[in-house]
C-alpha cells in the first residue's frame, strides 16, 4: 500500500478500528495509523496534509 492508495487505506482503517469516528482522529494519530497497517510499504514521511485530508474523507465515506 502507498499513500497514493486512498480508498485502499481508508478500507484498511475502517475494518481494524471499526469503532473510532473517523471526524475525530487527529492527523498526527492518522499518520501513525496508516504507516503502521499491514501492507503499507511507502516513505513515511510524503504522508502531508492534503493526502490525509483525502484518506480522513474516503474514511468517513466508507463509515456510512
Amino acid at each position: 500500500m502507498r499513500w497514493s492508495d486512498v480508498s485502499l487505506i481508508a478500507e484498511a482503517l475502517y475494518d481494524k478500528y471499526p469503532e473510532i469516528d473517523p471526524i475525530t482522529v487527529r492527523f498526527t494519530d492518522l499518520h501513525n495509523w496508516i504507516v503502521g497497517l499491514d501492507g503499507f510499504d511507502d516513505d513515511h514521511t510524503r504522508g502531508g496534509e492534503k493526502v490525509l485530508e483525502a484518506i480522513q474523507q474516503a474514511w468517513i465515506d466508507e463509515a456510512r
